[in-house]
């Protein structure tokens, strides 16, 4: 007997069913994009979370629920990975590109005092 879901799958849109279905089969996207797609299509057929998180090659149904819970108030958003830890980000797109193009320069040891 399973338990009663928490946050049941919101029905699906025409053209969110699709590009999960178009996602679900491509190749060269990364494995977890296409996993999460596997996994919320399964859902939105019927399947519990088990079942849908074992059709997407996962071992448990836990993160099929957050994934749902997320898919339902994100929409497609939800299945782009986001930041799971590691050093936080800490320069801009503006900065990092100062930055590599201070890099990039060619040396000049007078003006850089470099020159002894």
């Amino acid at each position: 007997m399973s338990r009663v879901r928490k946050d049941p799958l919101r029905p699906l849109r025409l053209e969110e069913r699709s590009h999960l279905e178009r996602v679900s089969r491509a190749f060269g996207l990364p494995a977890a994009l296409v996993a999460r797609s596997k996994a919320l299509l399964a859902v939105a057929n019927g399947h519990s979370y088990v079942d849908a998180a074992r059709l997407a090659g996962r071992r448990t149904g836990d993160a099929v629920a957050g994934l749902v819970s997320l898919f339902n108030r994100q929409g497609l958003a939800a299945l782009e990975p986001r930041h799971a830890g590691g050093p936080a980000i800490l320069y801009g797109a503006a900065a990092k590109e100062r930055i590599l193009r201070e890099f990039r320069r060619k040396p000049d040891r007078e003006p850089d005092g470099t020159a002894t």
